[in-house]
């Protein structure tokens, strides 16, 4: 049986890094709110409240995840950006997963949040040059982290989460 952990596989980083490969993940974070919002599209509550996976989270925590996740990812780009080589702060997000507004809170407040964040670090990705996406910022447990590096996992992140709330939904048989 395929890992329900990782329904595309883990995160890995690519040789040679290219500014076609950086478009097209700048596209694929562009692009992630609607998909996560298709995703969790017609669910309901008790659906919401599902687990992914056994020992999961539910999709509802997955949906208010995310923007928990993308919004700390955008300020490390901020940080790295202005300041240099920032360390930067970790945050306990199986904690977070468990705070009263993401187990119940409706998911229309995270999928709005995750809209409009996406919105605006698209427009930071694009105006950015080459040459600042190999800024970096300090993560106290990875070392030193290369903002194309970033990029690349938060494409994927979002994918990756997306891919939990579809594999799910194909597995259960909801439409």
């Amino acid at each position: 049986m395929a890992d329900l952990r990782y329904p595309i596989g883990k995160f890995v980083m690519p040789d040679g890094v290219t500014e076609k490969l950086r478009q097209d993940w700048i596209s694929e974070i562009a692009q992630a709110p609607a998909k996560l919002r298709a995703a969790v599209n017609g669910l309901s509550d008790k659906q919401l409240d599902t687990p992914y996976r056994p020992e999961g989270w539910t999709v509802r925590q997955v949906v208010h995840h995310l923007p928990d996740s993308h919004m700390n990812a955008y300020v490390r780009f901020k940080l790295a950006l202005t300041e240099e080589d920032p360390t930067i702060k970790t945050y306990a997000e199986e904690k977070w997963a468990e705070l009263p507004e993401a187990k119940t809170g409706p998911v229309e407040i995270s999928l709005s949040l995750l809209e409009c964040l996406h919105k605006r670090w698209e427009v930071m990705l694009r105006g950015l040059s080459g040459s600042d996406y190999l800024r970096t910022f300090r993560h106290p447990e990875l070392g030193v982290v290369r903002l194309e590096k970033s990029l690349a996992i938060y494409a994927w992140h979002g994918r990756h989460h997306t891919a939990h709330i579809t594999s799910l939904r194909q597995r259960m048989g909801w439409a």
